[in-house]
């Protein structure tokens, strides 16, 4: 009887070191999320991307697959933003999601972009990010939805454990709480909408926003290549001085900013490495600066914002120097008609 009582204090206290251990091989930070993966697909050539071994491959023209490597998971939310000089070929390009999910060991993304009119568009450049988290952790704030085009949830995350929801109010509108997450107002951090529809060309964007200390409401309007509203599957994600997938400093580094226009509320410029983003120019292109950021590899989303089928993506690829990080941002009518839009953007990198 004394062996087995020895044996079992010797076992708890192993298991204890052991605990201990793994806890300190994995700080605080790292639990959330609990995996994610990006890439910057330009000029048909693969960078920027986590897990390195991720590829891109092109099939039926105007579509790709993505497979990031050793992070399969069910559930999870894709964001995706066109990159192409757009003012010029071909002018108001959109790219979207088609459809993600495990194959093996790997995540498998699929993309398709489009030019005005709802067409295909071969050109290779976009930029993608897939994330998933689950757990609860009362200290941080960060949530998403992957919305049916009915209302209601195919998956959620609330860092705080509430549930999120997702209500079809009219076609193409759609109301989207994050109660629980509560932060400081009138809006605060930064959210990232994009359109999930593998059939025809779709587009979604951020309506209305509101923070309180309840959590975040939002209005979310999605369109079809005729500039109509229309109900369709999509993603958000909110995050409050936390990396686009969920992850915080350190080692990670992030930063966003809301262009209104103009800037928006403080609350809703924020960068990790310490001051705040600039935004500079205008129409047909802007250019967000956040100084001290630049830690490849990362990411990029941008969003448009407001009532209107206007969308926004990337000019070009982002650019690192001397630590800043340069991202400029293009935003289009229906018809590929530059315009002056609201957007939101952020930077999200591994190290």
């Amino acid at each position: 009887m004394r062996f087995r009582r020895l044996t079992g204090t010797v076992a708890v206290m192993l298991a204890g070191v052991l605990a201990g251990a793994l806890g300190a091989a994995r700080p605080a930070a790292a639990l959330l999320p609990d995996t994610f993966g990006f890439a910057l697909y330009s000029g048909g050539v693969v960078s920027q991307q986590w897990p390195v071994a991720t590829t891109v491959s092109p099939g039926v023209p105007g579509r790709w697959t993505v497979r990031f490597p050793g992070i399969a998971a069910a559930g999870g939310v894709v964001h995706v933003t066109a990159v192409q000089d757009a003012i010029s070929s071909p002018p108001g390009r959109w790219c979207q999601a088609d459809s993600w999910g495990p194959v093996g060991p790997d995540e498998i993304v699929r993309v398709s972009c489009y030019r005005p009119g709802g067409f295909l568009d071969a050109l290779p450049g976009f930029s993608v990010q897939f994330s998933r988290s689950s757990g609860v952790f009362a200290a941080t704030r960060f949530g998403y939805v992957d919305a049916n085009p009915g209302g209601g949830t195919i998956t959620q995350y609330n860092s705080v454990g509430a549930a999120n929801t997702v209500a079809n109010v009219a076609p193409g509108l759609y109301s989207v709480s994050l109660p629980g997450l509560g932060t400081g107002g009138p809006q605060a951090g930064d959210v990232q909408v994009t359109a999930v529809n593998p059939g025809v060309g779709a587009r979604c964007k951020v309506a209305s926003w509101q923070s309180s200390a309840n959590g975040q409401f939002f209005r979310v309007y999605c369109f079809n290549p005729a500039g109509a509203t229309a109900n369709t599957r999509f993603t958000l994600t909110w995050h409050y001085q936390r990396a686009l997938y969920g992850g915080a400093a350190p080692p990670y580094k992030f930063a966003y900013l809301w262009n209104t226009p103009p800037l928006g509320p403080p609350l809703t410029n924020f960068n990790s490495a310490g001051p705040a983003g600039v935004l500079a120019f205008g129409p047909p292109v802007w250019t967000a600066t956040f100084g001290g950021v630049a830690s490849p590899p990362g990411n990029v989303q941008v969003t448009a914002f407001g009532t209107t089928p206007d969308h926004c993506g990337l000019h070009l690829p982002w650019t690192p120097g001397a630590g800043a990080l340069g991202i400029r941002i293009n935003c289009f009518t229906n018809a590929g008609v530059p315009v002056n839009s609201g957007f939101t953007v952020e930077y999200s990198s591994r190290f």
